[in-house]
Parts: structure tokens; sequence; C-alpha cells
């Protein structure tokens, strides 16, 4: 046994020896092509790790004349065009290599979908769309239908947005699917289809069952109706959905109650939201109903204990509106004063803002209009959402 592991170490000189013969065997290699390539690819990288674009391109320009057949500088050339908005060279630079006989399949797909690229980001969604379309048979499919869903959104075709996400075998936000759906729904509406809106809102809680969009709307078709009863029903389900969204229907089910002839019910309901999940929308609709149902000093009161509760410039603006309403007349020009004063903050602050990219809007939007995320917005202003925090 011993002898057997003495002549095994003999093999270990060997295996160095080999090793080293391989290393320098891929140094020399890697030399040939260092020296093969124009010294202006090196600077093109220098200026790149500099962070200056500009004299990348230029060196990188210079490279891909001195060598044409530089496949990858050509790739790395137009993804920087594409990225500085000069889509028009980055799809010459793409063109001229889908053109070339020599070029291997798996390289002219992929000059292909690079073109594709270029022209979604210069806005020229049906001429991308064909070449997407071409890709999906091809070894690039799942990338192709990727691009072909964000094309589909953008143009709002949301059947072939529904299509397509069915064909990606890891699409796993039914989430995106059901706002599809909803923005069906929506149309639907606008053209007074009521009993088709309904089908696609019954199709986006299948796939999403906490869609509160979803909900929203069918409380909305029910209301169209005249069924003020069921549109609440509706409009109530979004507590277990998501009951931050209750702010969203807070004025819905005001109007509904009041149709209804049901104040004191509605204002009971619309309290208990108010303490379990504070907001000021909300503090604005039962602060209305308030007024109606109760008296002045009532509302007045009820604002006051809310900003105590949760200290805000909104909350603020609204206290002052309330003391107006039960003050004198000749101490209201002070109160109108400070109003004028905290309104000139409260317009800044009374904005929605996308948890994804931070874009700040005075609408609420179901899907971000900056990076197109769905559900991205809290339906809380930019102030709540800060205390949040």
């Amino acid at each position: 046994m011993t002898e057997l592991e003495y002549w095994h170490l003999l093999f270990l000189p060997l295996f160095f020896g080999l090793g080293w013969v391989a290393a320098r065997i891929d140094i020399r290699q890697l030399m040939r092509e260092s020296r093969a390539l124009p010294r202006s690819y090196f600077r093109g990288l220098n200026f790149l790790l500099n962070e200056q674009p500009d004299r990348a391109i230029e060196a990188f320009v210079e490279a891909v004349r001195v060598d044409p057949e530089t496949v990858e500088l050509h790739f790395a050339l137009g993804s920087l065009f594409r990225r500085r908005g000069e889509t028009e060279r980055a799809i010459r630079m793409h063109q001229s290599l889908i053109e070339r006989d020599d070029l291997p399949e798996d390289l002219k797909l992929q000059a292909l979908s690079e073109l594709g690229q270029d022209y979604l980001k210069a806005g020229l969604l049906d001429r991308a769309e064909e070449i997407f379309d071409k890709l999906r048979a091809s070894k690039r499919a799942e990338e192709a239908k990727r691009k072909l869903l964000e094309i589909y959104q953008l143009e709002k075709d949301w059947e072939k947005a529904i299509a397509i996400a069915a064909e990606l075998p890891d699409f796993a936000s039914q989430m995106e699917i059901a706002e599809y759906q909803c923005e069906l729904a929506a149309a639907e509406m606008i053209r007074a289809h009521p009993e088709a809106a309904a089908e696609h809102l019954k199709s986006a809680l299948e796939r999403n069952r906490k869609c509160v969009r979803a909900s929203l709307l069918q409380g909305d078709i029910a209301a169209q109706r005249g069924e003020m009863d069921e549109a609440i029903v509706c409009w109530q389900r979004i507590e277990q959905q998501d009951p931050i969204y209750l702010a969203l229907v807070a004025k819905r089910l005001l109007d509904a109650f009041r149709r209804l002839e049901r104040h004191k019910e509605g204002l009971l309901l619309l309290r208990g939201y108010l303490e379990r999940y504070p907001s000021f929308d909300l503090l604005d609709v039962v602060f209305q109903l308030v007024l109606e149902v109760e008296s002045s000093e009532a509302a007045y009161a009820l604002v006051r204990d809310e900003l105590k509760r949760s200290p805000t410039l909104l909350g603020l603006d609204q206290l002052i509106e309330a003391r107006l309403l039960i003050s004198p007349p000749k101490s209201r020009a002070d109160l109108d004063l400070a109003k004028s004063i905290v309104q000139g903050y409260t317009r800044r602050l009374a904005r929605y803002r996308c948890d994804r990219c931070g874009f700040k809007a005075r609408q609420f939007y179901w899907r971000c209009p900056a990076c197109g995320g769905w559900e991205s917005y809290s339906p809380k202003r930019t102030e709540e959402f800060d205390l949040t925090l």
C-alpha cells in the first residue's frame, strides 16, 4: 500500500509541468489576440472606464474603420449609440451587420434583436413589432416576447398583451394580466358596454382575487345601473383586498349612501375606516359627511383629533377650513391669510409618488407614466407617505 502511494507522488511534478505549459500557451494566445486589436479599441475601453462616453464612441468608430471585421465592436458601438439617443446611427450599425453574408446565424439573430431595440427606442413601434414577431420562432423567442409585451403596453393593445403574457413560461405576475383586463373593462365602460366590461372584470378577479381596481370598477358599473347596495358591497370588498385603497372609494361610498338617504350608516362605516386606516382623503370625505349629519363644531373636533393623531400640513389646511366655519366674521381674515400660506405648501405636497421610480403626479395612476410599473402608486399623498416611512 505504501509503495502504491509513493508511485502516485511521481505524477505530481508531471501534472504541474503540464499546467505550466498550458498557461504559457494561453498567455501567448492572449498576447497575439491583443496585439491584433487596433490601439483605438483600448483607448475606447479606457474612456468608458473613465465615464467619457463621447470620446469612447470616437475611439470605437476609429477602431471599426481600421478593422471592419470586429463584430463585437459593432455591437458595442451600436449599443452606445442607442443609449445616447443616436438611434439613426445605431440602426445603420446593426443593419450593416445583418447585411453581411459571412455573419453566423446566432450573430445575425443578435443583430436583428438589437435593431428591434433601436426601433423601439426611436418610437418606431410598428417596425420593432415586426422584427420581434419574426424572432418569436428563433432561439431568442423569450426575449422577443418580452419586448412584444412592452410594445403592446405602449400601444395599449391589451388583448395582444394578454395573449403574449400567457406565452411567457415564467410570467408570474398574474396581477399585471388582471390590470390588462381592467384596462379592457374601462374601455368598454367608456363605450357604454357594461356587460362586456363585467366579463373582463370577472376574468381580472379570477387572475388576481385581490385586484382592487376590478372591485372598484364593478362598483362603478353597479352604481351606473342604480344598484347602489351592490355598488357598496363591491367597494367594501376593497378592505379585504388592500385597505390602503379605501381612500380611492371614500367619495364613491359617500355618494352612494347619500342617494340611499342612509347618511348615518355611511358616516358610521367611513368613520370606522378612518380610525383603522388614517388617510387625508378619507378625512376629507368624513368631514363633509359630519357637516351634513351633525354640525360644524363636530366637524372641527373631528379634524382637530385627526391632526393630533397624524400631524400633517394637509391636515392643518383642513383644520383651518373647519375653523373658518365656526369662527365669527371678524376673526376670519387672519384665518384666510393662514390658509392661503398653508395652501402654498400643500399644493406641492399633495401629490402621489411611484414606489418604483419616485415619479410624482397630482393625479393617481394605476400604471406609472414614467417607469410603466403597475400598482406602483400609493393612494396616499407624498406627505402622508413620508410620515409612514
